[in-house]
């Protein structure tokens, strides 16, 4: 789950940088206008969302093979408790869906 989070954190940040970068790339004084000027913008809402669903899926993926080592044989060396699901890294992946929905709005409300 951390490589899906690693990974997550990698788009969404490379997503709102390409944003920001040509954003003020566009505002040097004495630059031509962009063909497109709202592609990055694009890209980088993009970027953003394939992280966020990335993180998504890890969080199914782990809940998933939770649940499949609690059932059967393995529950008596799963290693956690069946009533206490309680791990950091599920709080932090939720953490950062937070903070990718953040930059995700921030960049949709800025385009517009």
């Amino acid at each position: 789950m951390m490589s899906w989070q690693r990974t997550a954190v990698a788009l969404i940040g490379f997503g709102f940088a390409i944003v920001q970068y040509f954003n003020h790339l566009q505002q040097i004084p004495g630059t031509r206008p962009a063909y497109l000027p709202t592609a990055p913008e694009y890209l980088g809402l993009a970027l953003i969302s394939c992280g966020i669903l990335a993180l998504v899926i890890s969080l199914w993926q782990y809940w998933w093979t939770v649940r499949y080592l609690w059932g059967g044989s393995f529950a008596p060396i799963a290693g956690m408790a069946k009533e206490g699901m309680q791990s950091p890294v599920i709080a932090i992946a939720i953490l950062l869906i937070c903070i990718g929905l953040f930059a995700f709005f921030a960049v949709l409300f800025r385009l517009t």
